[in-house]
């Protein structure tokens, strides 16, 4: 059986869609695995902490 250009076309664009789909599996994975293990590995996702004082006016009847 001979492929038209269409059907040749309508494979390779399955292909990269499949393939762009493990890869943002790919990612997730990943991503979610330094979020547990980064801290192991001496990444420190702690925000800065200081304290923020600041005066508030309130204006009443």
């Amino acid at each position: 059986m001979v492929k038209t250009h269409t059907q040749a076309g309508r494979q390779i664009v399955g292909r990269l869609i499949k393939w762009l789909f493990y890869l943002v599996i790919l990612a997730f994975i990943a991503l979610v695995a330094y979020a547990y293990l980064g801290p192991f590995f001496g990444a420190d996702f702690s925000p800065p902490r200081q304290e923020i004082r600041q005066e508030i006016i309130l204006e009443g009847n």
